[in-house]
């Protein structure tokens, strides 16, 4: 094969961002086994069922007028019932939820004495955040609040435009203001609650976020800190298994908070899909659910999360305390390892119509078996299909040349239609990688109008194919949902280490998806995902 790839040295260190962890590393480490959480979007503007706090910006004055001041006065969520969205988290498997305690427009859910802008002043009167949090700790979840430190009420009542991405340029004791007015928000929420486990600190990164994490951690050293100090991926996955310790926020639906109309659910396989692709890249998953402006959860919400529940109820397994395998993935069948246990999970997705007392079988080439090796299906007992007795329900399995050759029944009555949509988890005990992966990097595009990726190890190969896949993001869209497949250029043959390229094609205009791919026998194993435009 021709090799089209232009292959270099990386020269000098690329451009990533250190930060100085401050989380203490066993706090870090709890997120990583916890591993799924609610993330709850609601504010005053769920009346509308708008964007939460953004139409603000650039909005008239009329409008900003009657926002800050005429909604309050019909917020009463008398629906409102957070002992039953943490009953539901709890059912779903979820191990902590996060508030929006105050989202950018500044409206408080808690009584502040900061400002008028809060709950506190609406018919409903009562503190929510106190709500919640009680509602956490009934049923033994981790307390987490999202927290604002842009807030556009303050800005208006400064006089200043609302405005996002704002770059300090204020004069220096009106930063001082500011600063002193989000750290009396922040000892607020973080005296007045009990233990506070999570904070997810949102908006672009600059003196209120520098400001508050050292604050914070002053007054609660064992307080996580979320965004702000780890990576947090919105709308999709890191895409790449990592040693250190991420979380995903993923939205149901487009939009974050309620939205009445015009809203495109995912349906709650895909969900569960995207929740084992997190574990096994070793993140966290963080599901948001956005109540109506009187406090009710969407219908659609509610029965994800218990189709959700089901699923964990019977597969928590898989989930739960565990890390990447050295394959995260064969296809839609995705890896995770029991953290202290000699167990791997092969969860099953793309088996949709699979009728159950069917028997399938499957060759994993990321599994090898040992002389102690044993398998069975998550939830089943092995030993029969209801109604059906000629059906040999045992798991079986035999060596193969590459790999190992698993054998199973979907046994277990789950819908009365006998039908399940949703993966079906293969426990795999005492087995072994069955080579070392090779390993890949996905590369900013170059500023000469190359693709770049860096090869780091052939793994147990001489040689690999390596190259580029791509994919046209939706316009207008920020929803995974609608991505198309992943298209494959023609792959290069490497026997080295190091950076390669190769020239952009000529692709329409439009928004890119890239990543790097590097291939051993029958698995493909992807680097992480960069973006292109091309005007």
């Amino acid at each position: 094969m021709r090799n089209i790839y232009r292959v270099g040295i990386l020269i000098g260190m690329l451009g990533t961002l250190t930060l100085t962890a401050q989380n203490q590393p066993e706090r870090e480490a709890w997120l990583r086994d916890a591993g799924f959480g609610m993330f709850i979007h609601w504010s005053v503007d769920a009346q509308l069922g708008t964007v939460i706090s953004h139409s603000l910006v650039g909005a008239s004055e009329d409008y900003t007028r009657r926002y800050f001041e005429e909604l309050p006065k019909t917020f009463d969520p008398q629906d409102a019932d957070p002992d039953r969205w943490a009953r539901l988290a709890k059912l779903a498997g979820m191990k902590y939820m996060v508030l929006t305690a105050k989202h950018h427009s500044g409206f408080c859910l808690w009584h502040t004495e900061t400002t008028d802008f809060s709950i506190e002043h609406t018919p409903y009167q009562r503190d929510f955040v106190a709500e919640y949090v009680k509602a956490c700790r009934k049923y033994g979840l981790a307390v987490g609040l999202y927290f604002s430190p842009e807030d556009f009420h303050y800005l208006h009542q400064q006089g200043e435009l609302i405005k996002r991405g704002e770059k300090g340029d204020r004069p220096a004791a009106a930063n001082e203001r500011y600063i002193a007015f989000v750290k009396a928000q922040m000892k607020e929420l973080l005296t007045q609650y009990g233990p506070i486990d999570v904070l997810f600190f949102d908006g672009k990164k600059n003196f209120l976020i520098d400001a508050l994490k050292p604050y914070c951690w002053s007054l609660k050293p064992d307080v996580l800190i979320t965004r702000g100090e780890i990576e947090t991926p919105e709308q999709h996955l890191l895409g790449v298994a990592s040693d250190r310790v991420w979380e995903a926020c993923m939205t149901m639906g487009t939009q974050w908070q309620f939205k009445p109309t015009n809203e495109s659910y995912k349906p709650a396989s895909q969900v569960i899909q995207l929740l084992a692709e997190t574990r096994a890249q070793g993140g966290a998953l963080l599901l948001n659910i956005g109540p109506d402006g009187l406090g009710e959860l969407p219908f659609e919400q509610e029965r994800n999360l218990t189709e959700l529940a089901a699923w964990y109820f019977i597969n928590h397994e898989a989930i739960d305390g565990v890390e990447p395998w050295p394959v995260t993935h064969e296809g839609d069948i995705w890896y995770t390892k029991a953290r202290d246990e000699d167990v791997v999970y092969a969860i099953l997705g793309g088996q949709e119509e699979w009728p159950r007392g069917e028997r399938r079988e499957f060759l994993l080439h990321a599994v090898a078996p040992t002389e102690k090796t044993k398998i069975s299906v998550l939830g089943q007992s092995d030993k029969w299909v209801e109604y059906m007795p000629e059906v040999d329900a045992t798991s079986r399995f035999r060596k193969a040349e590459k790999g190992i050759e698993v054998s199973v029944v979907r046994a277990q009555r789950i819908y009365n239609n006998h039908r399940w949509p949703n993966p079906v988890v293969i426990k795999l005990e005492h087995v072994r990688p069955a080579f070392i992966p090779p390993a890949i990097r996905t590369l900013p595009v170059a500023a000469d109008g190359h693709l770049q990726g860096e090869l780091l190890s052939l793994g147990d190969e001489k040689s690999v194919q390596a190259g580029f896949q791509y994919r046209l993001k939706p316009k207008g869209l920020n929803d995974i949902t609608k991505h198309t497949d992943w298209k494959e250029l023609p792959a290069g043959e490497f026997s080295k280490t190091g950076a390669f390229s190769l020239s952009i094609p000529d692709w329409s205009p439009g928004r890119y998806q890239i990543r790097a791919f590097v291939k051993h026998d029958y698995i493909s194993i992807e680097g992480a995902v960069e973006e292109l435009l091309i005007p």
